[in-house]
């Protein structure tokens, strides 16, 4: 049996600035054919499982490209179609193969297809034809088109956010796939829209719940696998939105029944599946009200990992007007700045200088902040874990300014481990106050040593207030807009 294996992705906000490059690739993973010969990153991790799976059953591997960029506006044209042919020529010489497996983000928008997912599908159909069996493993952030469903055998997400079962979805498609390819079950699929927009947090109640039922429905009555894909708000396409997916042997009315029940299900914990996001001011108050620290706080409209640029100052701004540095000790990061991490490493560890810092991007990053800084750490080539995978930062420096301490990086990125500070030698125990630029990522790193976690509304590319986005391809009624979008 021949198997070809690919990732290529990135997750698409329509409405950022920034756009998505041929060097925006090169900065976060690029690999032509060899990404398994490399750690783990966020799309090639599935790669690494696939690969070892088929190796261990004497199956013959095909690698193609490990692409994948840091989310932001819509992907260069030009550069979208250049890395799709590479993959698809590498197809294209590996066949005839009996499988395709993809890892692919599924909410990938280039300047002129909205739907790119379903176009690398819909060609890679073309070149292989209907026998062979296509799986993809997809971001539960993601789209589902019909063009992705026409041309697929199975789709299948993460069910967990933070995406901490990477490995575990990719070994259930392999399966799945496999079984398929020895006509053991034949897969269809079931989807029900659920019309709601809104982030699901899997790690409290009641979607953990849910998502231990979603678990435990799977091996009964034939179904192979559910997904509940959470969709990406600010990712502007027709197809938005929260949907179930339901993949049976050869079931399709009992797959569309499971489907609407789950969907319903999670109807009617709409409201309570719901995080309070405070004000800044609320927000800050709370945690000064907490005797002990760390407490931290989410900076969740500036997450680089849904396109924001990751330099905002609103929350460094409203420490400095309150003075809360005067009180307690406050951390916070990763700043963008590539500028201002160069200063500091040319100065050293132990300079003193003035510095201005974020607040360069637009609108959307608030003012760029004066300060008299001193460099207290530097480390060059950083990373952090982010579950199995190994994400680059760049360059990442600490700085300190009066009571509050910094950390700036040249690549932009979320935080997704405590690394990001520690590797820095930074004790997060020392502060009372830490505030990361992520909007739920950062959450199996820092649960287990915060005090208390805040997620905090604040100006910003990642508005919260799904109510009001602009969007202007996706016309569904949907809630919480509308508070009955099914008539």
């Amino acid at each position: 049996m021949k198997i070809f294996i690919a990732s290529y992705g990135t997750e698409t906000n329509t409405f950022s600035s920034i756009p998505t490059s041929m060097n925006s690739f090169h900065e976060s993973t690029l690999f032509y054919g060899d990404g398994t010969s490399h750690p783990p990153a966020f799309l090639s991790a599935p790669l690494h499982v696939w690969k070892k799976m088929a190796t261990d059953a004497g199956f013959e591997i095909v690698e193609s490209i490990s692409a994948d960029a840091q989310p932001a506006g819509p992907v260069v044209q030009k550069v979208y179609e250049e890395l799709r042919d590479c993959l698809l020529q590498d197809l294209q010489e590996a066949l005839p193969v009996d499988m395709v497996l993809l890892s692919m983000h599924g909410a990938m928008v280039s300047q002129k297809c909205n739907d790119c997912e379903g176009d690398i599908l819909e060609r890679t159909r073309e070149l292989v034809g209907n026998k062979t069996v296509i799986g993809a493993e997809l971001d539960l952030h993601c789209h589902i088109s019909e063009r992705m469903l026409e041309n697929s055998n199975a789709l299948i997400t993460f069910k967990e956010y933070p995406h901490i079962d990477t490995m575990e979805r990719a070994s259930e498609l392999f399966r799945i796939c496999l079984d398929t390819c020895n006509n053991k079950v034949l897969p269809v699929t079931s989807v029900y829209d659920t019309h709601i927009i809104q982030m699901w947090r899997t790690p409290l109640e009641p979607m953990k719940s849910f998502v231990r039922h979603m678990q435990e429905l799977e091996g009964e009555n034939e179904v192979l696998s559910i997904s509940f894909v959470h969709g990406f708000p600010w990712g502007d396409v027709s197809d938005l939105g929260g949907k179930i997916i339901v993949i049976t042997n050869n079931r399709s009315e009992y797959g569309n029944i499971l489907a609407e029940k789950l969907g319903r299900q999670l109807w009617d914990i709409r409201r309570k599946s719901q995080v309070h996001i405070p004000e800044m001011d609320e927000a800050f108050d709370i945690a000064m009200s907490e005797p002990h620290g760390p407490v931290v706080l989410a900076d969740v409209a500036d997450n680089a990992g849904g396109g924001a640029p990751s330099d905002s100052t609103f929350l460094l701004e409203k420490v400095l007007e309150r003075k809360i540095n005067g009180s307690a000790r406050v951390l916070s990061g990763c700043y963008w700045d590539p500028m201002a991490v160069h200063f500091c490493i040319e100065a050293g560890i132990g300079a003193t200088m003035d510095l201005r810092v974020g607040g360069k991007c637009g609108p959307f990053s608030g003012n760029p902040i004066d300060l008299r800084i001193t460099v207290r750490g530097i480390q060059t080539n950083a990373t952090q874990p982010f579950g199995n995978a190994i994400s680059k930062i760049g360059d990442a420096v600490w700085i300190e300014a009066d009571g509050i301490d910094l950390v700036l990086n040249t690549l932009r990125c979320q935080v997704f481990h405590p690394q990001v500070f520690t590797g820095l030698g930074i004790q997060l125990e020392n502060y009372h106050i830490v505030i990361v630029k992520s909007t739920q990522h950062f959450f199996a790193g820092f649960s287990p040593l915060a005090k208390k976690i805040i997620y905090v509304k604040t100006p910003g590319a990642l508005s919260p207030d799904f109510s009001n986005i602009p969007y202007r391809k996706f016309r569904k009624p949907y809630w919480p807009k509308n508070e009955k979008p099914f008539d």
